[in-house]
């Protein structure tokens, strides 16, 4: 019985989205499943579009045009049927925490071994959660920004990245093809829902999303 008929992998290496999906294409319940590739969070949100049925989503944190762990709060806040499985090569504990704190059903080390690997995605595709230690999950951690970061719509969201990539106001209206009072109407309802008073808070409130390997550098 196949698991899945589309299958979404965010990556921006296209060496490594072929090597996952030449990985997956052994397990026999993987036979015949679609794959959509898309290496840029713009690339992610043209196929949620039109592939929002999609059975699963794998994502990479950096994929550009993400800030830390945005993206995922983002997909899972407006696309909560689709399961999002984490790849990473920032393994730390604390980034795999956040990531189910955030809504992923699975996080898988890049350096697992392939047979690990899919493993974990026909466990998390049967409706099991997968991390590489169940232990992690027990820390504790404030998710009050990934609840305000959700409430955002996307338009919203794509406005706060562009704030986050210090985009001004007219860059981001002509990027959009929208006015300028129509990006700073957007602010202001992103403010209030961040509970920020302005764009630097509001960008430092994103940071709060940043992996954990970034912070501590």
């Amino acid at each position: 019985m196949r698991l899945a008929d589309q299958i979404i992998i965010a990556d921006d290496h296209p060496l490594f989205r072929q090597a996952l999906m030449l990985t997956l294409e052994t397990v026999p319940e993987l036979t015949g499943t679609q794959w959509l590739e898309a290496d840029t969070v713009v690339a992610l949100e043209a196929l949620l579009e039109h592939s929002a049925d999609a059975d699963m989503l794998v994502l990479d944190l950096q994929i550009p045009g993400a800030h830390g762990f945005s993206t995922l709060v983002h997909v899972r806040s407006h696309f909560p049927d689709l399961p999002v499985v984490v790849v990473s090569a920032h393994e730390e504990d604390e980034n795999i925490r956040r990531a189910m704190q955030a809504g992923a059903c699975g996080f898988i080390p890049k350096s697992s071994d392939p047979e690990l690997l899919r493993e974990a995605m026909v466990a998390v595709l049967e409706g099991q959660v997968w991390v590489p230690d169940p232990k992690v999950l027990e820390q504790s951690g404030d998710d009050d920004i990934v609840a305000r970061l959700s409430s955002l719509t996307p338009q919203q969201h794509r406005i706060l990245m562009m704030f986050a990539d210090g985009m001004l106001n007219k860059q981001i209206a002509i990027d959009l093809s929208v006015s300028e009072a129509t990006v700073k109407a957007h602010a202001t309802a992103i403010f209030k829902k961040l509970n920020v008073r302005n764009r630097t808070q509001a960008v430092i409130a994103v940071g709060q999303l940043d992996l954990a390997q970034f912070q501590a550098e």
